[in-house]
């Protein structure tokens, strides 16, 4: 078998294997440094669009090249895994974000990227890699796009024609050379209708978000009070937001997702906005038990709720 032949085998059977595990699709790309990406870094952190996200500031040059992560890296695999509900919430309540309505994405991939390196090295050999969810210095959507799962939109979330832009984002970074995609072309035209429903105007110019203006940042990453300005402007969300996800013209081809975890509890749907007022701590904890929600813990779910009520 000739080198290449071998390489186009091994990333088919990645690419079933994904498939079996529920991931939506998966792309692969050469791993090295992300050229187009750094100037637009540098911009973006120089003009404070992160707020008080220090973190972002860290790890630049890995941020850019996941070879500095991964010892001989040699190619990215990216997965997407669709979190889009069936159901939403009653329509008199506080609003939270569609991928915080089950469990924890980060430990529910997790469990799936395990899986499909341990598949790797048991169908192709030794092979060494690293599997990340969000939590590490990666570029996950610019990696996505260069695997060509999709474009970035003027909302800088991942889009697809076939379904969207509700799932999540994950690789897999390995030292094992593949066959690699191309990268798709972008679909967004002349519609704004992302920048034009943004409730703060966070997204400042066609694909750059001004992340400190963000609904997002403020219910989820900001530990100080939200700025007095944005009082009329949160449109109910309590924690984080889907309003340039909820306009885009490519979601309506989002297709409810097939995985048990992400099912939400009952009560999270049914809950009226003077339940959520009353909410009692353990009322809280059993109601996201496992989930995202609770990285912004009961009181910043208490501050947020007085904050927009």
């Amino acid at each position: 078998m000739t080198p290449d032949s071998k390489k186009s085998e091994y990333s088919q059977l990645i690419k079933t294997e994904a498939k079996r595990l529920g991931f939506l699709s998966c792309g692969i790309s050469k791993a090295g440094f992300l050229e187009e990406e750094a100037p637009r870094l540098e911009s973006w952190l120089n003009k404070n669009h992160h707020g008080e996200m220090k973190y972002m500031e860290n790890h630049f040059d890995k941020r850019l090249n996941p070879t500095l992560l991964v010892d001989d890296a040699k190619s990215v695999i990216s997965l997407l895994l669709n979190y889009y509900p069936s159901e939403s919430q009653n329509s008199d309540s506080y609003k939270i974000s569609k991928y915080a309505y089950g469990q924890d994405y980060h430990f529910v991939i997790k469990e799936k990227l395990k899986e499909l390196l341990h598949t790797i090295q048991t169908e192709i050999g030794e092979v060494s890699g690293r599997a990340f969810v969000d939590s590490a210095p990666v570029l996950d959507k610019a990696w996505a796009a260069k695997s060509g799962l999709g474009w970035i939109g003027k909302n800088s979330n991942l889009l697809t024609q076939q379904i969207g832009s509700f799932y999540f984002i994950a690789e897999l970074v390995v030292d094992l050379d593949l066959e690699y995609d191309h990268v798709t072309t972008d679909h967004c035209g002349t519609c704004t209708a992302c920048i034009d429903a943004c409730p703060t105007e966070a997204i400042v110019a066609p694909y750059v978000v001004d992340g400190s203006k963000c609904i997002s940042y403020f219910t989820i990453e900001l530990k100080e009070n939200i700025p007095l300005e944005m009082k009329a402007k949160m449109d109910d969300w309590m924690f984080g937001c889907d309003v340039c996800q909820d306009v885009c013209p490519w979601n309506r081809f989002s297709k409810s997702h097939s995985e048990p975890l992400f099912n939400p509890n009952p009560e999270l749907l049914s809950f009226t906005k003077k339940d959520w007022e009353e909410i009692t701590e353990d009322t809280f904890k059993k109601v996201f038990k496992n989930s995202a929600v609770k990285r912004t813990k009961f009181e910043g779910i208490q501050r947020n709720i007085k904050f927009i009520k």
